[in-house]
């Protein structure tokens, strides 16, 4: 497949309105079903509208897919934890026999409660934190004002970092599927500095002199 091929098919797949509830869908759906290849979509439909022109009307567009990509992440968290505030003592069972649910949790309960959400905005970068923080925060019963705003803000930087880096992809390598797969190796890597970042263990108090 030559460059103008790769150029077209990509352009072809995000082409047109359907394109959002697409990736609205996946977003939404990926905090149950983590497989869903949601980053993805978003870095190839930026990546997409990184070139368009008045020749091509049926790209997307970068500003509704951000408020798509951030509303359905905000969305997708929200349901995710009132399921498991609803959840009872079956739940509670379920997280109690996995140590990942149950640590995280832990430390969920201990940074809300300092005031500090940074737990919940790296999460949504890492390997399925985001379904591990918001079902933890429901199953936690973290009151709804200590869990969403830093929902919210988690799911505008996972947006805008993934759009951000689809539409610079397609400035700098141009609308094909390998800028598309570059931007999306960026995402990974985020994620996987992210995961770092919440298993590293907390640093313990310097003792009192």
């Amino acid at each position: 497949m030559n460059l103008l091929d790769s150029l077209g098919s990509l352009r072809s797949l995000t082409a047109g309105p359907w394109i959002y509830p697409v990736v609205a869908t996946s977003i939404l759906l990926d905090v149950f079903l983590p497989v869903l290849p949601s980053g993805f979509l978003v870095i190839t439909a930026a990546t997409a509208a990184a070139t368009a022109t008045a020749a091509t009307p049926d790209v997307p567009s970068l500003l509704p897919l951000l408020l798509c990509a951030a509303t359905a992440s905000v969305l997708g968290d929200f349901l995710a934890y009132r399921l498991a505030l609803r959840g009872g003592a079956r739940l509670d069972r379920t997280i109690a026999r996995s140590r990942r649910l149950s640590m995280a949790q832990e430390r969920l309960g201990t940074a809300l409660a300092r005031g500090g959400g940074l737990l919940v905005v790296l999460a949504r970068f890492a390997p399925a934190g985001r379904s591990v923080v918001s079902l933890g925060a429901g199953a936690a019963k973290r009151r709804v004002e200590e869990f969403l705003p830093w929902s919210a803000l988690a799911g505008v930087t996972w947006a805008s970092y993934s759009v951000g880096l689809g539409w610079l992809g397609g400035q700098w390598l141009g609308a094909t599927w390998f800028s598309a797969g570059v931007s999306t190796l960026a995402l990974f890597l985020a994620g996987g500095l992210a995961a770092y970042l919440i298993r590293r263990p907390a640093e313990a108090p310097a003792p009192a002199s």
